[in-house]
């Protein structure tokens, strides 16, 4: 059994901006799109791609709030009436592998302690590294060519 998960947002904490104006989501610094590539949106609430045709917001989102240095937040896509994504242990998506991917390692005063980048379909080994290391507390993984946050990796045991 693997000793991690791969942890989506929680779709509550969105659905409401979905029935916010245009002109309402721009005042928060939000846009609403709509997916018109398989790939180029992916959802990190779901942990996947969107569909061609399915609707979007990108936003700001805080994803370390936190009073280390290493506070910090960036654009996120969420896809309108997403349901979290609730991986198996060591499960890593599609939407995972097909990126190139930076990881970050934080130990529980949220300090980052190591960082890595790598092809997604070598993102286990990495994390299992960075896992190894009893200091390390959880990780973020970000596409590392757009440098946004795509999601947490928690331990399970």
């Amino acid at each position: 059994m693997s000793s991690f998960r791969l942890v989506g947002l929680v779709a509550d904490n969105f659905e409401p901006l979905f029935a916010m104006s245009d002109a309402q989501l721009t005042a928060i610094g939000a846009r609403r799109s709509v997916a018109d590539s398989a790939v180029g949106f992916p959802c990190r609430v779901s942990l996947a791609d969107a569909d061609i045709g399915d609707e979007l917001l990108l936003l700001p989102f805080e994803h370390l709030a936190t009073r280390s240095p290493y506070r910090s937040g960036g654009p996120i896509f969420v896809r309108k009436g997403a349901s979290r994504a609730v991986l198996e242990p060591g499960e890593i998506p599609p939407y995972v592998e097909r990126r190139w991917m930076s990881v970050r390692g934080y130990d529980a005063a949220d300090m980052m302690i190591d960082a890595d980048v790598c092809d997604g379909a070598d993102v286990r080994g990495v994390i299992e590294r960075f896992l190894a290391n009893p200091a390390v507390a959880f990780l973020h993984l970000h596409n590392a060519k757009r440098g946004c946050f795509s999601c947490r990796v928690e331990r399970c045991d």
